[in-house]
Formats: structure tokens, sequence, C-alpha cells
């Protein structure tokens, strides 16, 4: 009597769970193809860090170096004289403090009207909402020169000028801020908003305890972006202010240049000084920058 082996089921499960390999071919071609985006990613990399990197460097650069010829990237002779006689001769540590305290206000309040804006404008349904919304669009289309004058003159007349609040006060609204939240808020479901409803939250906790903490990285990105825009503002606080002891770190550069010639050595120095504290708050913030998973508490 004599028996053949079979194949149990179980081997032929185990052959079929067994993960087929992935052809080499197909990982060349993903290679080939990342190359091209990569290497242009590169390129630009390199066209916009060049005059970055210039500029760094010819601050360490003595006044004589600065244009000698030939040109050269790399100082000879590197030195800090510029960045010590430009924080001796402006004051750069009220300078700094005036500024962060713009900058972090109006970034805060910013943020928060920015959000408030624009969820309002994505997640009701008004033909006014709609017609308000194309309104912020168009100040977009206006050159920032043509609203200075009228801007002023409002300030003015509230008896804001020479203040702190008069600089805060009108860059607070942003067409940009409110664009970027009302185009996130348009990706989030609407089931989540109407489970939350049914759950009977109101409107008020749906907006703080689910649509905020989803919007996080819009409200990062917004408050590098704002707290930007306020740190190199410089024609705003020209026409606003003229106690020295107000004077935000743009103007502080500005004052130390001379009117018939230009120290370019110093200026340089108090120009890279100035950047420092953005380079920073970019280092520390950029990490979370990411996507929000905005489908999180649905169920299929």
């Amino acid at each position: 009597m004599t028996t053949t082996d079979m194949p149990r089921p179980l081997d032929a499960e185990a052959k079929q769970s067994v993960p087929r390999q992935r052809p080499r071919k197909a990982a060349g071609e993903g290679i080939r193809r990342a190359v091209p985006p990569t290497t242009l990613l590169w390129i630009l990399a390199c066209l916009y860090g060049l005059p970055v990197l210039w500029f760094i460097l010819s601050s360490l650069k003595p006044a004589g170096d600065l244009f000698s010829y030939p040109l050269t990237l790399v100082p000879h002779n590197p030195t800090l004289s510029g960045f010590k006689v430009a924080w001796e001769s402006a004051n750069f540590s009220q300078y700094f403090i005036n500024t962060a305290i713009v900058c972090v206000i109006t970034t805060i309040l910013t943020v928060g009207v920015s959000c408030c804006t624009g969820y309002a404008l994505a997640k009701y349904d008004n033909k006014w909402l709609k017609v308000f919304f194309l309104c912020i669009l168009a100040t977009t289309m206006l050159p920032s020169e043509v609203m200075l004058a009228p801007e002023f003159l409002v300030v003015r007349d509230l008896g804001l000028y020479n203040s702190f609040a008069g600089i805060i006060l009108p860059a607070v609204l942003t067409a940009t801020g409110c664009f970027m939240f009302r185009q996130f808020f348009l990706t989030v479901p609407d089931e989540l908003v109407e489970a939350a409803r049914i759950d009977g939250a109101r409107e008020l906790s749906i907006f703080l305890r689910i649509m905020v903490p989803l919007s996080r990285p819009i409200m990062l990105t917004l408050a590098i972006l704002s707290f930007q825009w306020r740190w190199n503002d410089y024609i705003w606080p020209l026409l606003m202010l003229n106690d020295p002891n107000k004077f935000t770190v743009q103007i502080g550069i500005q004052s130390i240049v001379g009117a018939q010639n230009i120290n370019w050595s110093v200026l340089l120095g108090a120009s890279v000084i100035s950047i420092i504290p953005l380079i920073a708050i970019f280092l520390v913030f950029q990490r979370y920058v990411m996507s929000a998973d905005i489908n999180a508490g649905l169920k299929d």
C-alpha cells in the first residue's frame, strides 16, 4: 500500500503569504524620475542661497575689502568690527524690545482674527459673507502705497500717532491670513461639524475644541509669516513714529546711515544682527509646520 504526499493547506497558504520582491527595474525607474526634480531643487537652493551667503560673508570683511577688485566671496581678513560698531552706534537692545512688542502682539491678534474670519467664511453659507470675502480679496489688488495716506489720516485722527497701537491695529487683519484659513477650513469635512452639533456641542465649542486644534499648522505658518512681515516693516513705522525711544529695528538701521557717506561694513553688520531673531524663530517652529489629520474622529 502506497501513500502519496499531498500538500497541506498550511504549506499553500505559507507560499502565498511570502511577499513578492519589488522588481529592480521599477526601483530604478523611481530613482531616475526623482533625479530631475531633485537636481532642479538643488539648483534653485544654490541660486537663492548664494546671495545670502555673500551677504553674511561680506559683513565679516573690512570696509576696504568690500569693493576690492577682483571681488572675493571669502574674506581674507575676517573681522567683527562692523558688528561691534553697529551695536555701539545704535541702541539695538531698545530697538529689539520695541520690535518684539509690536511683532508678538500683532502676530497673536492676526492669527486669532484670521482664524475666526476664515472659519466663518468657510463654514457658514451666506451670500453677504461671500461678498465680504470678495471685498477682502480686493484689498490685495491695491498697492500698499495707495493705502498709506488714508490709513495715516485715520490713525492720526484716532489719537494713535507716535504709539505702538498705531502700528499694531492697522496690521491685524490681513487678506492673506483670512484666505489661508478659509481654504484650510474648506478641506475639513462638514460631517465632523455636523457630528459635533448632533452631540450637543455649541458653535463656540466646535470652533475652539475642534477647528482650532486642527488648524495648528496654518496658525504656525501664518504666525511665522506675520512675525516676519512686522519685523521687516519699514515704511509704516517710519511714518507713525518720531520718538527715538520707540523706533523699531529697521528704523534703527536706517538711522546709522550717514547723509553723505555710508559705512557699508557697519550697515552690513547691523543688517545681519537684525535677521538673527527671524532665523532663530524659523528654526524653532519649522518642525511644527506639518499637515494635520483633518479626518480624525470620522468613521467610514
